[in-house]
C-alpha cells in the first residue's frame, strides 16, 4: 500500500483522512496542538481521528516548527497530502517530499485562490465550481495542477452542504488521482496565471451584517446562504435584531404590505422564511416570531 504523510487539522482535513485511511498506509500526521475552549484544551479533528485509528501524530503550529519536524524526522513516504492545515509550508519542507506535497483546493484554479473559496463561489453566484488537486509552492494557491473536476452548485446551496459535496468528490479524486499521479501516468501541468486568476479572503464577522437600503434581495439571498455557518447574516427586524437563516427572492412582488417582506436595493424585494432569535434562543419560522411580537 502506498504509505503517505498528511498535514491538516480542521474538519474538512479529518473527513479528507478518514477517507485517506482506506486506500493509502498513512505514515503520519503532522496537525496543530490542542486549542483552548472555555478553559480546556480542545484536539483538532485530525489528531482526535488519528488517535482512533492508531496513526502516529506530531505537531507543527507554525512555518518554522514544521520545518523543525519534517527536518529531525525521518520517513518513507514519497508524498505529502495536506489538507486545511491552517500552516504555510516553506520550499524546504515541500523538497523533503520526492514528489512534492499535494493540496485538494476546493475551487476550479486559478478562480478562488485564498482561504475561503466555497463561501466565494456561493457569495459571486456562480453556478458550477469544483476540486483542483495541486502540487503546492510557496506562492498563493499558483503549484501545477494534477487535475480538476467540476461540481455544480444548486440555487438554494448554501456553504455547508456545498463543502459536504466538494469533500465527497476531493476524497474521490485523491483515490484515483494520486494513486496514477505515483505511477508517472499524469503529468503535473501550469494553471493559468494570468489576469484571470480570482482570489477570497477570510470572512469577518462584520461580513454578516445586512444592509437591504443598499443590498439588492438577491446580494442578501446569497449572503445568508454563504454564512449560515458563520458569521451568521444580521438584521434589524421589526425592531429587533435578528440572524436569518433562510430567505426567498421574489420576483413578481406588487410592494404590498407584508410583515414578512423586506425592501431591499434595485426595488427588489425579500421574504423572510425563518430566523434565529437571540433573545428566545430559538429558531423559528418567521411567522411564528411575527405572532410572538403581536
Amino acid at each position: 500500500m502506498i504509505r503517505i504523510v498528511f498535514l491538516g487539522t480542521g474538519p474538512v482535513a479529518a473527513a479528507s483522512l478518514k477517507s485517506l485511511i482506506q486506500n493509502f498506509d498513512v505514515e503520519f500526521v503532522v496537525t496543530k496542538t490542542a486549542q483552548e475552549n472555555h478553559g480546556k484544551p480542545l484536539p483538532a479533528p485530525v489528531e482526535m481521528l488519528a488517535r482512533e485509528n492508531n496513526i502516529p501524530i506530531k505537531f507543527a503550529n507554525s512555518k518554522t516548527e514544521l520545518d523543525n519536524l519534517i527536518e529531525q524526522n525521518s520517513f518513507d513516504s514519497q508524498v505529502g497530502i495536506i489538507v486545511d492545515y491552517g500552516v504555510i509550508v516553506s520550499q524546504r519542507v515541500i523538497d523533503a517530499f520526492k514528489l512534492g506535497i499535494i493540496n485538494s483546493h476546493f475551487s476550479l484554479l486559478p478562480e478562488w485562490r485564498g482561504a475561503d473559496p466555497i463561501t466565494f463561489a456561493i457569495l459571486s453566484g456562480q453556478s458550477v465550481t469544483g476540486v483542483s488537486l495541486m502540487l503546492i509552492e510557496p506562492k498563493l494557491d499558483t503549484g501545477k495542477l494534477l487535475a480538476q473536476e467540476k461540481l455544480d452548485i444548486a440555487s438554494d446551496e448554501t456553504t455547508p452542504s456545498l463543502t459536504d459535496k466538494l469533500v465527497d468528490l476531493s476524497n474521490q479524486m485523491l483515490s484515483k488521482y494520486v494513486v496514477q499521479y505515483l505511477d508517472g501516468k499524469i503529468t503535473p501541468f501550469e494553471q493559468d496565471n494570468s489576469e484571470n486568476a480570482t482570489y477570497s479572503r477570510k470572512i469577518t464577522k462584520s461580513d454578516g451584517d445586512l444592509d437591504p437600503v443598499t443590498m439588492t434581495a438577491v446580494d442578501i439571498d446569497r449572503k445568508v446562504r454563504a454564512f449560515i455557518g458563520w458569521p451568521k447574516t444580521r438584521l434589524v427586524f421589526h425592531g429587533q435584531e435578528v440572524i436569518i437563516t433562510k430567505v426567498k427572492v421574489l420576483n413578481n412582488f406588487a410592494g404590498d404590505d407584508w410583515p414578512d417582506v423586506i425592501p431591499c436595493g434595485e426595488n427588489t424585494f425579500l421574504q423572510i422564511i425563518e430566523l434565529f432569535n437571540p433573545k428566545s434562543g430559538k429558531q423559528m419560522k418567521t411567522a411564528d416570531y411575527l405572532r410572538g411580537l403581536h
